[in-house]
């Protein structure tokens, strides 16, 4: 069994331990959080050690590797900790908002040959991956169009979206990196626009609520993304891929498939809540395939720092472009 040191025990931090405590192939060790009520509250659910920071956490000899949940500010140096100690790195995205902290952050991941998993954890839910396999089939032929809604719920604290990054980079970051696995080549121009419909106080810095996104690729295929913040029917995630045979469809999940029937009309539940609920099957599916297939196995991670980085490559083009008001050419890796 491996065993896995949780690094951050909040919100995300809860999900994670819980996956790890039923994964197959780990257990959590031990755990590090600077509010010690948070820490404790995990350790005692799942009878992990406590670590008093993230220095004694790394210099132990018995954690196999680390699972990083942490502040994004906190990611970069942990990663680079845990690279110097060795340790295999599963880190929630971002890596960092800097382009070139990140580049400083790889390169030490490179010259310390361990592997960084960054989760991206749509890649692995059971929908996305199964209208990524028929794309990668040629069900729908060459892709023509791709389709992304992403509606927030519920609206975030307006002290952590000041500190998020702005939209592009803390939300749309995951539907960057959808679009570049879907589209399977790389955008290579963006067109943003977005306003503050929810919240006008995200106008005080600089950010958006609401937006939409066009990218293009080099063959001419084009794919849209729309974001909201709010969302008052639930959690929207939704994926449309149109191609010269057909389109592809993933709607939205729901609690149960029950449809009621009556003289008003139809009702079906609601999508789920939030996003731990709606992808609850990813964090699993993607927490295993860190253990299993990259520690155990030593294969290469199927979301690497190089994605990480270039979904926040986008994400500055496109506020670039939002600045600007016009098309931006997006850097090719």
């Amino acid at each position: 069994m491996i065993n896995a040191c949780l690094i951050g025990c909040g919100r995300m931090g809860l999900s994670h331990a819980e996956h790890i405590h039923h994964s197959p192939h780990a257990r959590l060790y031990g755990v590090v959080d600077p509010i010690k009520e948070n820490a404790e509250r995990v350790a005692k659910r799942y009878g992990a050690k406590i670590y008093e920071n993230t220095e004694e956490a790394l210099s132990d000899t018995n954690v196999n590797a680390v699972v990083i949940v942490s502040n994004t500010a906190t990611h970069a140096d942990l990663i680079i900790a845990s690279a110097k100690a060795g340790k295999p790195i599963f880190c929630e995205k971002p890596i960092d908002l800097d382009l070139k902290r990140i580049d400083q952050c790889l390169k030490v991941v490179e010259e310390c040959g361990v592997p960084l998993f960054v989760a991206f954890n749509r890649r692995f839910d059971p929908s996305f991956r199964s209208l990524k396999n028929k794309i990668s089939e040629g069900t729908i032929g060459p892709m023509e169009i791709l389709s992304i809604s992403s509606r927030d719920a519920p609206f975030p604290d307006i002290a952590y979206l000041k500190t998020s990054g702005g939209m592009f980079r803390d939300m749309t970051i995951h539907d960057f990196d959808i679009a570049r696995w879907l589209l399977q080549e790389e955008p290579t121009e963006v067109y943003a626009t977005g306003s503050c419909l929810v919240d006008p106080r995200l106008k005080e810095f600089g950010d958006v609520d609401t937006a939409m996104i066009t990218l293009k690729t080099k063959s001419g295929a084009i794919c849209h993304i729309n974001n909201s913040r709010r969302s008052v029917y639930g959690y929207d995630q939704r994926i449309e891929a149109f191609g010269a045979k057909g389109m592809l469809r993933v709607n939205n999940v729901t609690p149960t498939s029950v449809e009621f029937s009556f003289g008003e009309g139809v009702r079906t539940d609601n999508p789920h809540p939030s996003f731990p609920e709606r992808y609850n099957d990813a964090y699993r599916h993607e927490i295993n395939h860190f253990f299993e297939e990259v520690v155990l196995k030593g294969k290469e991670p199927e979301v690497s720092g190089k994605d990480g980085r270039q979904a926040l490559v986008i994400a500055e083009a496109a506020n670039s472009s939002l600045e600007k008001g016009q098309p931006v050419t997006i850097p090719v890796p």
